[in-house]
Formats: C-alpha cells, sequence, structure tokens
C-alpha cells in the first residue's frame, strides 16, 4: 500500500508541477539540464560500446549461442543509458540543481499552505551552506554505493539479485533527496531525517519507480520535488 501511496505521489507532483507556470519553468530548466548532460555522457558512453561489450564477453563465433551475446548487448546498452542518466541527474544536482528543487519546494509549499516554514534567526547564507552539505550524504553517496553494487552484480553469481537490489537502493535515495528537502531546510537533525526514511522505506520504493522508466526518468526526476512536497505537507506536517 505504501508503494502505490509513493508512486500516487510522484504523478500528482508532476501533473501539480505541470499546471502551474513558475513550477514548470523551472521544472522544465531542470529537465533541459539533464537531457544535455545525458546526451553528452550517452554518446561518449556509446562511442565506446563495442570496447566495453568485449571486456564483458567478447563476440563468440558459434551462431548457436551468438543470440545470447546480442541480448547482451541489449542489456548492456540499457545500462549504460541508464548510467549515464544518473551521472547526469548526480552532475546537475552539484552544480545548481540543489538551489533549484529547493526553490520548487518552497513554491510548492507557498501553494498548499500560503507560507513558507522556515527556522528562525538563521541568515539565507548559512541556511544555503547547510542545504549543500546535505547533498553529500543524501545524495552522491547513495547513488555512487548503488552503481558499484550494480556493476559488482556482472561478476558474481548473485549478479541478476544485487543489480535488482542496487536499482531498488538507488531509487530509494533518490526519492530520499527530494521528500528530506523540506525538513533540512528547517534544519532537522540529519539523524532524525535518516530515521524517518527508514520508518518510510516502502514509500520512497514507490516514489522512486518511475525513475526507473528510460527517459520519462528525467521527466519525473524533474518535477520530483513538487510530489515530495505535498507529500511532507500532507502526511508527515499533519502528523
Amino acid at each position: 500500500m505504501d508503494i502505490l501511496i509513493g508512486l500516487q505521489y510522484n504523478i500528482r507532483g508532476l501533473w501539480f508541477g505541470v499546471k502551474s507556470g513558475k513550477l514548470l519553468f523551472w521544472g522544465l530548466v531542470r529537465l533541459v539540464v539533464v537531457l544535455l548532460i545525458t546526451i553528452v555522457l550517452a554518446s561518449l558512453i556509446f562511442v565506446y560500446h563495442q570496447e566495453i561489450l568485449d571486456l564483458v564477453w567478447t563476440k563468440p563465433e558459434s551462431p548457436w549461442i551468438v543470440w545470447l551475446w546480442h541480448i547482451l548487448s541489449w542489456l548492456v546498452s540499457l545500462f549504460l543509458f541508464g548510467m549515464s542518466v544518473v551521472f547526469a541527474y548526480l552532475i546537475s544536482q552539484i552544480l545548481f540543481s540543489v538551489i533549484i528543487m529547493d526553490y520548487m519546494s518552497r513554491i510548492t509549499e507557498f501553494k498548499v499552505t500560503g507560507s513558507v516554514k522556515e527556522p528562525e534567526k538563521i541568515s539565507v547564507w548559512k541556511q544555503f551552506a547547510f542545504l549543500m552539505r546535505q547533498e553529500i550524504p543524501r545524495g552522491i553517496v547513495p547513488v555512487s554505493l548503488s552503481i558499484l553494487l550494480m556493476i559488482l552484480g556482472w561478476f558474481v553469481l548473485l549478479g541478476p539479485v544485487i543489480a535488482l537490489l542496487s536499482s531498488g537502493i538507488a531509487i530509494i535515495f533518490l526519492a530520499w533527496d527530494n521528500t528530506d528537502l523540506v525538513p533540512a531546510r528547517r534544519l532537522v537533525p540529519f539523524k532524525n531525517r535518516f530515521r524517518l526514511l527508514l520508518k518510510t522505506i516502502l514509500f520512497h520504493l514507490g516514489f522512486g519507480l518511475p525513475f526507473l522508466i528510460p527517459g520519462l526518468n528525467i521527466l519525473f526526476l524533474s518535477f520530483s520535488p513538487v510530489g515530495a512536497t505535498l507529500y511532507f505537507l500532507e502526511k508527515q506536517d499533519a502528523s
């Protein structure tokens, strides 16, 4: 049930953002940035696609098993494209998307509640520095760990299981990267926010499921702060 609720909030956030002029603009800015970086990374990756595939499995000469090689080639292509999207997202996060995400979250909170709740007696620069520091434990490290697990999955007998597990971990933390915007802006201690994540793992798994859809995942990632803010305001603030 929590998985379906998470999926519902992500879709709601996309629709809510599309209907709002400001949210639509900033969502499209994120979308364009991620698309441009994805195209550049994907182009570089696919230029060396054959060399990467040869490292995994050299094309067999036997016509009886060459079809397995073609299936592997397709899977490697899909995997590399997914990695290019993830890396593009991380690069855009590091550059300036943190600012856009927080601004989209603020716009959403103001539209829903009429105000933006913030801690008193703290400067804008201190709050910005705090938000930037959150990206290390909140975004980059978990996703990097997921990528490492996915790579290891190619070399062990439990590869499919590890690949599935790493994908789940990646989308959970990508979802948390958005649902954590409001409590981080209110300077809630990190351990409290991480404890909240552990209590809502299934929700975050459902929220992150659209991030696994090639192509559409970029669109959902661009507007995900909206749905995440709606969730926090309606579920966490209410409780």
